[in-house]
């Protein structure tokens, strides 16, 4: 079956933002390549304006978020819907809820409405109380307003099913395997292969890079440790101005658009630390184990779902301290690098991915046919045993 397919959610392809944005370039590309008919709906002010990228058809809404701040986010969202209105997609797939839910009542309900849920965005601890509680209240709207869900960890799967009595699809996201590492382009970091720990990821609080930091502060490691990320936030400005002293602590900023750097960089590192403890399968978790890097990771549900015991685990700077200090921790790298290679190729490789999608996706429309042209008496909740939901059901 032949599908015309909406991606929304994102501010567009190719990627010059983040996670959800890397993932519609490779889902929309592969979906492509099996036949379909795909739009991706872009911000009017992304760097790429063309009206096709890869066969992919783009569609440019206007974005006042460079205006607005995140309220923006929502005119943004608004617009791609109503645009979406007129377009007689099979299938709408939405990428995330936090500022689209909020319109679920103008989704277009003669397409397949199917949500990819994404992490737990109300644990962020960067987001106030209030806002905290409207992403509760968004959360819920998504799970009202769609008829399918995705789930990309299985951990937001078994939220998802104790809380909403709802079934999901676990569709992990992917990663490409990395064999294109330069040893040279450590020179610029003034860093040599195995003789530096580093982190890539966003300043928040949730992603706990002070306690990495506050562990490696405390630890006779004569190593470099690099933080890769804008630090050109609160947070960030704080945490360069508490190290600033201990020079073997580089901020090296944002590295953008150089995907072979960041690889290299993670490939030649002692050890990766990725802190991230809220949200699902992390994209760049993921891109860590296909790059061969030795990771170490905060202990909890989302990163044991993903690395299984191929990790150094931490929960304090404590075991962080422990883990720099470890002498025994290279005799173990190896195992835990080929294990996590593995489950790149068989579990999160992309075309495994996008195979899932397709024929999740191909079931839905299918399924919601069927039900369209025999009546089905609802059942508690609106839900039905594959998931299925009659839009604007109260939980």
């Amino acid at each position: 079956m032949t599908l015309r397919i909406g991606i929304l959610g994102t501010r567009g392809i190719p990627n010059h933002y983040g996670g959800f944005e890397q993932f519609a370039e490779y889902l929309s590309t592969g979906l492509v390549d099996k036949g379909h008919e795909v739009f991706v709906y872009n911000s009017h002010n992304h760097p790429y304006n063309s009206n096709t990228w890869k066969n992919v058809q783009l569609i440019h809404c206007f974005d006042p978020e460079y205006q607005l701040g995140s309220f923006g986010q929502f005119i943004y969202d608004l617009n791609c819907i109503l645009d979406a209105r007129r377009r007689n997609f099979d299938v709408i797939l939405m990428l995330g809820f936090t500022s689209s839910s909020a319109w679920g009542w103008f989704y277009p309900q003669q397409s397949t409405l199917i949500f990819n849920m994404d992490g737990l965005e109300w644990k962020r601890t960067k987001y106030s109380k209030p806002v905290q509680k409207f992403l509760m209240l968004a959360e819920k709207l998504a799970v009202r307003f769609s008829h399918y869900h995705i789930a990309d960890s299985v951990v937001i799967q078994s939220y998802l099913k104790n809380k909403y009595s709802i079934p999901s699809e676990h569709i992990p996201y992917g990663a490409e395997v990395h064999t294109n590492e330069e040893e040279s382009l450590l020179q610029e970091y003034n860093v040599t292969k195995n003789e530096y720990f580093i982190l890539m990821a966003r300043m928040a609080a949730e992603n706990n890079i002070e306690m990495i930091l506050d562990g490696f502060h405390a630890s006779n490691s004569t190593k470099k440790f690099l933080v890769v990320g804008s630090v050109d936030n609160k947070l960030g400005r704080y945490l360069v101005q508490k190290f600033k002293d201990d020079n073997r602590i580089v901020f090296t900023g944002g590295i953008y658009n150089h995907p072979q750097k960041i690889h290299s960089l993670k490939t030649y590192s002692s050890l990766y630390f990725h802190g991230h403890s809220v949200g699902g399968t992390n994209p760049s978790l993921l891109e860590a184990m296909a790059s061969r890097a030795s990771i170490a990771a905060h202990d909890n549900p989302f990163n044991r779902a993903v690395l299984h015991q191929d990790a150094f685990y931490f929960s304090s700077y404590e075991q962080v301290k422990e883990i720099i200090e470890n002498p025994y921790r290279n005799s173990q790298k190896m195992a835990m690098v080929n294990n996590n290679l593995k489950r790149i190729r068989e579990q999160f490789n992309w075309d495994n991915v996008i195979n899932k999608y397709e024929d999740f996706l191909q079931r839905c429309v299918m399924e919601r046919e069927s039900r369209s042209l025999t009546p089905q008496p609802p059942s508690a909740g609106g839900a039905s045993y594959r998931g299925y939901r009659t839009p604007g059901k109260q939980e």
